[in-house]
């Protein structure tokens, strides 16, 4: 053997010891970790030491993966020890069996990533979540499954798909506990069940069950509910530990807001989990936010009583694409914006309330010595001028390239597949019809539709508001209902009547409509180059109303991008799409009803030149493209998301177009 050989294998030799060597002395660091209830002294003890922990929520998915350091090392930054969130079931199995875990979806690195930085993890795994997001979490497949279902208790369809989806993220998870070596030191089973009306205390202890043999004998799992006697009647189960949550009221009393955790726990930590220094919002109505100096004070006592606490949000971010929730009743769809009024801003700057924050909790452990990161730059671009590419119809081809369809009857989305976004329901009218007008009833829309004859608009119809109008159509005219669904409903007992679309027979003059074609819509698909001028040069306007359709500008940043807002004040109701080296779906406006009116566009979603950024509007209602200096958009520098809402006002709507037909 030569020297060089001999030496090469005393080099592998030492290298295998030293990877030993590391790797027992990590083993050895992980079996010294411990997280457990010390019942007697009412606390939490880490590593054989009394713990308490101040923590806050933010959503992996609601905010770009390029920014998950920067909104971690803030949180840090402010003085907390954790970190919670959920892990929503429909973001990683779009389709039954088919996961995705990458990139946006890898909350593994996620919470690698809050490892590295210093914080801990508290996970919350569903498999219902709440949280304002779509379905609650849910995979709307499960509607197409078995419509009858009940959810959120042990429904045999249910409780199958349940075990399925936790069988695949349990073991995901167990690596990364505490005493493995991860961060994470507790997991959430479901989300405040005792206020949800089924109560099936077979279902809560299932959960509890496959999770603790999945986890590990040493994990903890606990529960979350609100903070009345009757939330801890069905929403605990026993071994999870039980916790509670609530708000900042009028005369704050700690004591009497834990008092129905500790009734149903006489001992152990106190913990609020989800401790609110805002509120979310919906269309139409004034954006929720929570006065600085109440919240504070109130967070002070909290700590100062000893309290466990989870401010949520800490950092709300945003409700990209179709992933915004709606609530119920009456139905109201959370917007694009998910800023939340928290600390950190829905672009992750640091506000008021943030240090204010950092104060109190300074009274209560020391800070880290790290200064607090700077905001990201934001820039405004300016004005892009807009041009008419296509209506709805004029690019079904490429919107739904497999075409419609075919039923006697309308189906809901569901049925055929349609998760999320827009369907398009057309039919040819067959036979005779009288001059007098008819009643064209749409009393099964979910949730807004569209409705158009020869492509012209006719009308809006809303499950809150209008549902019928009187109409003369001639045969052989084509009736098209484009139909948006604007977020299926995640809280209460409704969620079990979650259907989109078309969930009920259409009829006219009391005839049930028969023959249609039905067009699952994907918006993505929509190619900035591939339609223009092909079929006309504007879409069809009646009144105010013009066709539903896509229109397109140029967006040059000459170089590396900034964070930015889009401001289409003058737009009616659509959806924001943004294509440079890959195509974005940023997600919903409606500014005239608001109260959010700018859309967060983030640096990760825009390419500096030569690459072109197109923005693309599809625009439901009315866009301000009469003259070519109105169609324009503009990119600002500042967030607009508290202008003075309009609830939709159906009688509004109605004046503002004819309910005339009128001809190509």
């Amino acid at each position: 053997m030569t020297e060089k050989m001999a030496a090469t294998r005393r080099w592998i030799f030492l290298s295998c010891c030293i990877v030993c060597l590391l790797s027992a002395c990590q083993l050895s660091q992980a079996q010294n970790r411990t997280f457990e209830i010390d019942y007697l002294g009412n606390t939490f003890v880490k590593d054989g030491k009394a713990f308490r922990y101040v923590s806050g929520s933010i959503h992996y998915m609601r905010v770009p993966k390029e920014y998950w350091r920067d909104r971690l090392e803030k949180m840090y930054a402010a003085g907390l020890d954790a970190i919670q969130f959920y892990i929503p079931w429909n973001y990683h199995e779009p389709e039954i069996g088919q996961y995705n875990f990458e990139g946006q979806r890898d909350f593994v690195q996620f919470i690698k990533l809050a490892q590295e930085v210093g914080l801990l993890v508290l996970i919350r795994a569903g498999p219902y979540i709440c949280g304002e997001w779509e379905f609650g979490g849910f995979p709307a497949w499960l509607l197409r499954e078995n419509p009858k279902m009940v959810l959120r208790k042990m429904d045999p369809t249910y409780i199958k798909y349940v075990d399925t989806w936790m069988d695949k993220l349990l073991p995901m998870l167990t690596p990364l506990m505490y005493e493995n070596g991860g961060p994470i030191l507790m997991v959430q089973i479901e989300n405040e069940y005792g206020s949800y009306f089924a109560c099936d205390h077979d279902y809560m202890a299932h959960l509890f069950i496959k999770a603790r043999q999945i986890l590990g004998p040493r994990s903890i799992i606990y529960t979350t509910d609100g903070d009345l006697q009757s939330n801890f009647q069905c929403g605990p189960t026993p071994g999870a530990y039980a916790t509670t949550d609530f708000g900042v009221t009028l005369f704050f009393n700690p004591q009497k807001s834990f008092q129905p955790q500790r009734d149903y726990e006489p001992f152990g930590p106190l913990v609020n989990s989800e401790f609110y220094p805002g509120w979310l919002d919906h269309w139409g109505y004034p954006h929720s936010t929570v006065n600085l100096d109440v919240f504070s004070k109130a967070l002070d006592l909290l700590l100062d009583y000893g309290a466990n606490v989870n401010m949520y949000m800490f950092e709300g971010g945003t409700n990209f694409g179709f992933w915004n929730g709606a609530n119920y009743a009456p139905y109201q769809a959370v917007p694009t914006s998910y800023d939340y009024d928290a600390p950190l801003t829905e672009a992750g700057d640091i506000t008021d309330k943030y240090i204010a924050i950092r104060q109190v909790i300074s009274k209560y452990k020391q800070l880290p010595s790290m200064p607090i990161p700077k905001n990201t730059t934001k820039t405004a671009y300016g004005k892009v001028e807009m041009s008419f590419m296509a209506t709805v119809q004029d690019a079904l081809q490429t919107l739904c390239p497999k075409g419609p369809i075919k039923s006697q009857y309308p189906l809901t989305m569901e049925a055929i597949g349609q998760w999320q976004g827009f369907v398009l329901y057309r039919h040819t009218l067959l036979g005779d019809t009288p001059s007098e007008p008819k009643t064209l009833d749409l009393s099964g829309v979910r949730d807004r539709a569209y409705l158009m004859i020869n492509q012209v608009p006719q009308g809006i119809f809303d499950r809150n508001g209008q549902k019928t109008m009187n109409l003369t159509l001639k045969v052989n005219e084509t009736i098209d209902i484009l139909v948006e669904n604007m977020g299926h409903i995640g809280f209460g007992s409704e969620m079990n009547n979650n259907s989109k679309g078309l969930i009920s027979n259409v009829t006219f003059g009391g005839s049930i409509l028969t023959g249609w074609s039905i067009f699952p819509l994907t918006v993505e698909n929509f190619k900035p180059s591939s339609l223009s001028g092909i079929y006309r040069d504007k879409p069809f306007r009646n009144g105010n109303l013009t066709t539903p359709s896509f229109y397109v500008g140029k967006l040059h940043v000459p170089k590396e991008p900034s964070d930015t807002f889009l401001d289409m004040s003058a737009w009616g109701k659509g959806q924001n799409l943004i294509m440079s080296s890959s195509m974005i779906n940023v997600g919903r406006y409606w500014p005239y009803v608001g109260p959010q009116v700018r859309l967060y566009v983030p640096k990760p979603f825009l390419a500096p030149s030569p690459t072109i950024n197109y923005i693309i509007m599809f625009e439901l209602e009315q866009a301000p493209c009469d003259t070519a200096d109105k169609c324009t958009v503009e990119f600002v520098d500042q967030a607009l998301i508290n202008a003075t809402p309009h609830k939709p006002n159906f009688e509004r709507e109605e004046t503002k177009f004819s309910r005339k037909r009128i001809s190509v």
